[in-house]
Parts: C-alpha cells; sequence; structure tokens
C-alpha cells in the first residue's frame, strides 16, 4: 500500500480574477507557500478563506487501496477542520474531521497532520472544512483512479474534468452565518452558484471568466462532477447533448444517459460526456432544485460553456440546457431513483440481509420559543432548529472520540432512539405547533460490530417540509427504498431493492418522503450522521454512531495519531 505525504495550507487570501485553474496534489511530499492574493467576485472583491491560495481548493489525487498524508495548516483567522468526503477511514476516525466529533478545531497558527486511508472507494469524491460555514470556499476534489493493471468498468475517456458546482455570497460567509445564528431566523441567500469557482455569463461582471471546456469532435470526456453548494440541490445539464452517470459517491454504477442529472449537497458524480454534437458553443449550466415554495432560496442560474475546437463561425450566444422547472419534484426523484449499483463480478453488491438493529428516524425543521433578551425572527416569533428523532443536536466542548477513547464520562449520552418519540401523521398538511419544539442533546446510538443495519429516514412537515441530503461518515449504505408519504413497515419493504441498488455515502431523503439505508457496522469508531445543507446542520439535524470494536486486532479502533489538535 503506496503512502503520500503532502501538506494543505489553509488562509485568507483576496479573490482575483483570473481563474488559475486546477493544481493536483500527486503522489510525492508537497509543501505550499502561504500568501495573500486580490480575488473579485460579481463585481465586488472580499476576502475568502481558501487551500493553497485556490476556489476551489487543489485536486487530492490516489489510487484505490492507497494511504496519503495530508498535513493542514491553520494561517487564516478562523479554527479549521478538514472532511475526506466519501473516503471509510478504516478504524481510523481520528482523521474524519468533523468539529466537535473526531477532533477539536485546528486553531489558528495550530496544524494537524492527516492520515487518509482509502480502501474500496474509486472514482470521485471530496473533501470541504468541517467548521462554521468554512466549507463555502474551502474543498476541492478527490479523484480516486483503478488500482495499477485495472481499468474502468466502462470505455476509458480521452480526458477527465472537475467540475465543482458550488455557491458565492457577496458578504462574508462567516458574517452569513453569525447573523442568521443572532437572529434565529433562516440566512441570507447566496449571490450565486458558481462552475470551477466561476458564476458563468448570466451574472455582472464574469462573462469574461466563464469557465470553458474545450473539446475535440468525436472524443469522450470523464466529467468528474461535485455538488459543493452550501444549501442547494442541484440540476445540472448541458445543451444538446446527454451525459451518462457512470459512477456515484465513489463507487461505480450501471450506466445511465439523461439530459440532466440531480445532485445534492455532499454528492459527487461520474459522467461521460461524447462530443458528438456539431461544432460550436454549448452552456453547461445548474440551478437549484427546491420543492417548498414558501422557503427562499437562490434562483439563479450557472453557466459554463463546452466550447468545441476547429474553424467555424461562432455562434451569437451559446444554447442554454432545458433543466427541469425548480420545484419539479418528480424531475428530481425521476433521476435519483433511476441509480443502480454496477452489480458485476469484479464490482459486487453486498446488500445485508439477515438485519440485527432496526432503526427509524424522523428528520424534521423545527422551531424552540423565544426567550428573553433573544432576537426570534423564525416563524411566529420563535427560534428556528431542526433535529433527528425529535433532539437537535449540541456539540460538546470536547471531541466525542476523545471522549469515547479516553471514558470521558458527561460528554455525551448514548439515548438516540430507536424509533421516533413522537408518532403523528408526519407529513400531514397541518400539525399541531406542540410538536414544532425538540428537546435539545448530545445522544448517540451504540452500534455492536458487525451489526446489520436498516434505517429509515423519515421526512416530516413540521415547520417547512423539505428535501434533505443526509451523509454518513465512516460508510456507505445501499439505498434499498425510498417513497412519498409516511413509511408503512408492511407494504413498503416488499418493493425494496435488494440486487442492485445504488450504494452511497449521501443520499436525498424527498420532501415529506422516505428512505431505506443499510449497511453493516464493520468500521469501528465515532462516525457522524447529518443533513449536508449546512443550515440544517447549524439547527441540530445530526445525530453520531459509535462502532464498538470487534474480536480480532484489525476490527479495533486505530490509537490516536500524535499532536491532536487541542481544544
Amino acid at each position: 500500500m503506496a503512502a503520500f505525504a503532502m501538506s494543505f495550507f489553509v488562509y485568507l487570501a483576496w479573490w482575483f480574477l483570473l481563474f488559475s485553474g486546477f493544481h493536483c496534489l500527486a503522489a510525492n511530499h508537497h509543501h505550499f507557500v502561504v500568501k495573500e492574493a486580490p480575488y473579485t467576485r460579481l463585481c465586488s472583491t472580499k476576502e475568502i478563506l481558501t487551500v493553497n491560495g485556490k476556489f476551489p481548493g487543489p485536486i487530492l489525487r490516489a489510487k484505490k487501496g492507497d494511504t496519503v498524508y495530508v498535513t493542514v495548516h491553520n494561517k487564516g483567522r478562523y479554527n479549521i477542520t478538514i472532511h475526506w468526503h466519501g473516503v471509510k477511514q478504516p478504524s481510523n476516525p481520528w482523521s474524519d474531521g468533523p468539529e466537535y466529533i473526531t477532533q477539536c478545531p485546528i486553531q489558528p497558527g495550530g496544524k494537524f497532520k492527516q492520515k487518509v486511508i482509502f480502501s474500496m472507494e474509486a472514482g470521485t469524491l471530496w473533501w470541504h472544512a468541517h467548521s462554521d460555514w468554512s466549507r463555502a470556499t474551502v474543498h476541492g476534489a478527490i479523484i480516486v483512479s483503478p488500482k495499477k493493471g485495472t481499468t474502468f468498468p466502462f470505455p476509458k475517456p480521452d480526458a477527465e474534468v472537475p467540475i465543482i458546482l458550488g455557491e458565492w455570497w457577496r458578504k462574508d460567509v462567516m458574517e452569513v452565518l453569525r447573523l442568521f445564528q443572532m437572529t434565529g431566523g433562516a440566512p441570507n441567500d447566496s449571490d450565486a452558484y458558481t462552475i470551477n469557482g466561476q458564476p458563468g455569463d448570466l451574472y455582472p461582471c464574469s462573462k469574461s471568466e466563464t469557465f470553458k471546456l474545450m473539446v475535440d469532435q468525436g472524443k469522450s470526456y470523464l466529467l468528474r462532477i461535485v455538488n459543493a453548494a452550501m444549501n442547494s440541490i442541484l440540476f445540472f445539464a448541458i445543451a444538446n447533448h446527454n451525459i451518462t452517470v457512470v459512477g456515484m459517491d465513489g463507487g461505480y454504477t450501471k450506466p445511465l444517459s439523461r439530459d440532466y442529472i440531480t445532485i445534492g449537497p455532499g454528492q459527487s458524480m461520474d459522467a461521460l460526456l461524447n462530443a458528438n454534437q456539431s461544432p460550436g458553443h454549448y452552456y453547461m449550466a445548474a440551478r437549484a432544485y427546491s420543492s417548498n415554495a414558501n422557503v427562499a432560496f437562490d434562483n439563479t442560474t450557472t453557466t459554463a460553456i463546452v466550447q468545441y475546437n476547429g474553424s467555424y463561425p461562432p455562434p451569437s450566444s451559446p444554447l442554454l440546457p432545458r433543466l427541469p422547472d425548480y420545484n419539479d419534484t418528480n424531475a428530481a426523484f425521476n433521476f435519483t431513483g433511476s441509480v443502480r449499483s454496477l452489480n458485476s463480478k469484479d464490482h459486487p453488491s453486498n446488500v445485508p440481509v439477515n438485519i440485527t438493529t432496526h432503526l427509524e428516524s424522523t428528520l424534521s425543521i423545527n422551531s424552540f420559543p423565544c426567550q428573553e433578551n433573544r432576537t426570534c425572527e423564525g416563524p411566529n416569533g420563535t427560534r428556528l432548529a431542526a433535529s433527528m428523532n425529535n433532539i437537535s443536536f449540541v456539540n460538546p466542548s470536547i471531541d466525542i472520540l476523545e471522549a469515547y477513547y479516553k471514558h470521558i464520562k458527561g460528554v455525551y449520552g448514548e439515548n438516540f432512539p430507536s424509533f421516533p418519540p413522537l408518532v403523528f401523521d408526519f407529513t400531514a398538511q397541518y400539525l399541531p405547533l406542540e410538536y414544532q419544539v425538540p428537546k435539545r442533546g448530545t445522544e448517540v446510538r451504540v452500534l455492536p460490530y458487525n451489526s446489520t443495519v436498516e434505517m429509515v429516514l423519515q421526512g416530516t412537515n413540521l415547520v417547512a417540509g423539505l428535501d434533505h441530503p443526509m451523509h454518513l461518515h465512516g460508510y456507505s449504505f445501499y439505498v434499498v427504498g425510498w417513497g412519498f408519504g409516511n413509511f408503512d413497515n408492511q407494504t413498503d419493504p416488499l418493493s425494496y431493492n435488494l440486487i442492485d441498488p445504488p450504494f452511497l455515502n449521501t443520499v436525498i431523503v424527498p420532501i415529506k418522503g422516505w428512505v431505506t439505508i443499510r449497511f453493516t457496522a464493520n468500521n469501528p469508531g465515532v462516525w457522524f450522521m447529518h443533513c449536508h445543507f449546512e443550515r440544517h446542520l447549524t439547527w441540530g439535524m445530526e445525530t453520531v454512531f459509535i462502532v464498538l470494536d470487534g474480536n480480532n486486532s484489525n476490527s479495533k479502533l486505530l490509537p490516536p495519531p500524535p499532536h491532536m489538535p487541542p481544544c
């Protein structure tokens, strides 16, 4: 197993007009110089937190099964952590990254050497900050290539291109966070979406810097797509071109050719683009899918250009793709419900069949009554919150992993419920106000090693029914079923797909609907589960799984590395 050493330097930089491209972290030792640089977006200049001066940050490359070392140097003025999204990190939650879950943050001037262990992952993943709202600009792609001597389970593309979808605020994003935490209401919407850091032609002061993908007619391109947006599920398409999804969340899928995709924040996809149209200029574009018309969202569209090489009369304007309407729930889940795992001889599906642990959790937007001397801009003068099984998660003052490893009492409880403590018609149009107030707590669920887990994630219509992109650290899981309305434990399991369900680390739970996932708890440690809408995470829609050690040395939690960041 190869081991590579790398360094990330996190620092404040001014964004400048020229998009300087992607820098890759290849298989050797790297150090990067911290410097200040002027940066501009949407006609204004501001300071943003970046990695190695890049937005998006550098690509981390590895081969399947490699181990990579990344030293994170915090040269900024905020605490920081880095999470390797979708990397299983066998027995090694110490380098997983979520603040106050598996580590205390790296303080300004500090550093932390993280060991990133790749195992079964293949394809596109990503890394991002996992502290406060820093991931708005602190993120980048992870590309895991096949092992030497093996290849893709699809025709080898002529080139590979990262496509990172993001969100941009004119204001300092940490000020956006501070303001909405202070008011108790919803955060300000972003001012733009971005493709590879650029808003695109439809925004002011952006046209000259729009990202261009130059292609040759007849060649194929593997698009490595990541949704790094903070609070938005996105539709994405390329005018006059279908794209064929062949991988998702670091695993291969059966080829799925569509004229658009739906991708939630946290999700990543591998998609083949065949340059088979007449030479010309074609827009790729992304905009929000937002299922609840009463909830504000950024309704703008970001664009990039697919431009064919060669001599031909340039068009007056590139063609725009047809994207589904922003509230087209059927279009969104027609796509997500069509993804299937490859389930081939070399890439089999191993869906747990004999389930030992049954869990069901509601996902709710909630509200707390207004307290004296507090600002309360939530509905009816309340403060907005979110919960799983009616518990709004509270971060402890030291990380849960350290408390678990050192047997420190009083940091967390082990009483996360197996089933919703309040049972009602979860998706009814009108729900009693008394159901809206959750409990506060730091409750985890302890799982025996090698237990087989089935978990139903049930959306509710409390305060605002919404879709929820749910992410589990340390694992991928099989999405064996989903539907709208209330889950029925008698009839819905009859339609489970136990043959080739998608194998994901992030799944979109539909508005007023449910999803069932299955996984085998064979990765000991402390693992975070949360909504990947950053506002919902901030409000408390999360919990933690503690997976106990197994009986042999290969199934036990690794000891902590030296020099963990202090609290």
